[in-house]
């Protein structure tokens, strides 16, 4: 019978991660320090893209943020709109538009946000890497200085590194609180003792620690461990998809230069370097074909052309390219997939705009006080209390009123009487209904508010009432 060899299985990278250690242990990955025309226009993208990233706390229009996603009072800012609870529909269908986009442009490109816009690669690569290099030097030198025993050196080169590495974390996690509470807000929080806004403080604290942890141990992780978009392009990617692709009918059979001997001319362009491998921050090998593990990071692309230039052979070995371009020489972006995706991707901002554009000026949410049923009141009257939440979706000011459609209801206000809101604002308050008791022919009756909007009826509020009934 004959016995498997593993070691020359093609297929045997994918039983494991680059990451992981035979016996589950944590292979760390030292990248070897990269350059040429990719990663200089990386680097300028990511340049744009952390200015936007910070700037966007800071930008306002017309005195509002114009990012905010406030979760914990349900206040959404995007562009300069807002979005309440009452406008979830709204944020379901940008949620939707914003995943089918996803999944047609990496149908078409591949994994090419991974590599070049997202935040997790933009502060690792080109943030915190480069901190790396500048402090510890390349991956050689960052090998030696984590295996020499504790000296004067390693302590002060490991100390300034976290340091500037706490600072930038700091950095990031005041902005993030920034988009999730307002920029206003934060330095609120950062004036102030950390004991009179203990919750905001520990927040920082939190952000701070997570971060630090992942850009300083955790790195690649978050990757190929947290982030569920490399696993979905085993279901999105086709061989029509744009990848960062290693081409294996120029490059196969590879094979080192040898010098003072006549070139194999039976051997493909690859020379065997293995520098696509020390350059890569997830630690593959790009020649295995597309991995989960690949970000896009173009990273072996600038190794190998440096590589190609210096052997005098043509560049491109490892490029944008799809399988069936590397197979036939060509292929064709505009699929069927990419047709039904991008229908339903028009479908859905159309569904979007229509709803946007229908949207009410006010919101206005009505329930009964929790936990209460009616109140007795001299001259045989009945009361219920309720909560009224009201929201003004516009950028003017409005004069908002509850009316009872049926006469023999009084409306009382609890406290501020002024129901006159600022443009994008919300307003919670309370108010009692009043009715004879006489009047009372069921135990609970369906009954209607009518709200209005500067005296002008715009909408119809169902509630109920409770109250005794006579005999």
């Amino acid at each position: 019978m004959a016995i498997k060899n593993e070691s020359l299985d093609p297929e045997k990278f994918r039983d494991s991660l680059g990451t992981v250690t035979s016996d589950g242990g944590r292979n760390w990955i030292y990248p070897k320090k990269v350059s040429g025309k990719f990663y200089k226009w990386r680097t300028y993208v990511s340049w744009l893209l952390l200015a936007i990233l910070f700037a966007g706390p800071f930008i306002r229009i017309d005195g509002r943020p114009w990012l905010l996603f406030n979760i914990f009072e349900r206040k959404f800012i995007i562009f300069g709109a807002v979005f309440w609870p009452q406008d979830t529909h709204l944020l379901i269908f940008l949620l939707l538009i914003f995943v089918v986009f996803i999944i047609l442009f990496t149908v078409v490109f591949g994994r090419v946000f991974c590599g070049w816009a997202c935040p997790q690669t933009l502060f690792m690569e080109m943030v915190f890497r480069k901190i790396e290099y500048w402090i510890e030097g390349d991956a050689n030198q960052q090998r030696k200085l984590n295996a020499m025993p504790w000296n004067g050196e390693k302590i002060r080169k490991k100390t300034v590194k976290m340091g500037i590495f706490t600072l930038i974390s700091l950095l990031i996690s005041h902005t993030v609180m920034a988009y999730l509470i307002g920029i206003d807000q934060v330095f609120e929080i950062v004036q102030q003792p950390p004991a009179e806004n203990l919750a905001g403080f520990m927040g920082l604290i939190a952000f701070t620690g997570i971060f630090l942890f992942v850009f300083s141990w955790f790195r690649e992780q978050a990757c190929l461990v947290v982030c569920p978009y490399g696993r979905l392009q085993g279901v999105l990617l086709d061989n029509q998809s744009i990848n960062v692709t290693y081409d294996y009918v120029r490059g196969e059979p590879r094979g080192p230069i040898r010098k003072n001997k006549v070139e194999d001319q039976s051997l493909g362009d690859c020379v065997d370097c293995s520098l696509c491998v020390q350059v890569c921050p997830t630690g593959i090998d790009i020649r295995n074909g597309v991995q989960m593990e690949c970000v896009n990071c173009t990273a072996c692309m600038d190794a190998c052309d440096e590589v190609m230039e210096k052997v005098d052979r043509p560049l491109g070995l490892i490029r944008y390219a799809s399988e069936t371009s590397v197979q036939k020489g060509s292929s064709r972006l505009i699929t069927g997939r990419v047709k039904a995706y991008s229908s339903i991707l028009v479908l859905l901002i159309a569904g979007f705009v229509a709803l946007l554009a229908t949207r009410e000026d006010l919101g206005a949410t009505v329930t009964r006080f929790r936990g209460m049923t009616f109140q007795e009141r001299e001259g045989e009257q009945i009361s219920n209390l309720y909560e009224v939440t009201l929201i003004n979706k516009t950028f003017d000011e409005q004069q908002v009123n509850l009316v009872p459609e049926d006469p023999a209801f009084q409306l009382e206000r609890v406290g501020d009487t002024d129901w006159t809101l600022d443009g994008q604002s919300k307003f919670e308050g309370r108010f009692f209904l009043v009715k004879p008791q006489a009047a009372m022919q069921v135990p609970q009756e369906s009954i209607v508010l009518l709200l209005q909007q500067n005296g002008e009826t715009i909408d119809r509020i169902k509630t109920s009432f409770m109250g005794p009934v006579e005999n």
